[in-house]
């Protein structure tokens, strides 16, 4: 195959259709908008979810719940994670990021007990669930609060 071969899909192109070009083109006068009316007219396109004028139903329904801009959010963190790195390393937050095992810090790291630790680490993060800091120091490492 050569560049010159190149096609388009068959039908993926359409013929421009040229609208208001004398009553002979089948779409002249008009331009296939009808007679008069919203429809008929430059801009007269409504917004999604008009309804007339009515009151619309996404304004009709009460607001439910609220944003708490204030929340923290915390990135948790299985101990069984905690095995990619090695014996004696003291892993920080943003160990966390260079590994792959977390996107972003967002407000902190808390640490979650679901699994083994078989490495011997000393850890720090914002919080620590009652399991994860007992597994940590049973498997020999120490536990820091950022």
């Amino acid at each position: 195959m050569r560049l010159h071969e190149l096609s388009p899909a068959p039908g993926s192109k359409r013929v421009h259709v040229r609208v208001g070009r004398g009553l002979g083109s089948g779409l002249g006068k008009t331009s296939g908008k009808g007679q008069k009316g919203q429809k008929a007219r430059s801009g007269g396109v409504k917004r999604p979810g008009f309804e007339g004028g009515q009151r619309p139903l996404y304004l009709r329904l009460p607001k439910r719940g609220f944003y708490n801009k204030f929340a923290k959010e915390y990135v948790a963190i299985n101990v069984s994670v905690l095995n990619r790195f090695e014996d004696g390393t003291v892993v920080e937050p943003i160990m966390f990021i260079e590994e792959g095992i977390a996107k972003n810090i967002r407000d902190g790291i808390r640490i979650l007990g679901n699994g083994e630790l078989t490495k011997k680490l000393t850890v720090q993060a914002i919080g620590f669930t009652k399991t994860a800091e007992e597994k940590i120091i049973a498997a020999g490492g120490k536990v820091e609060v950022i």
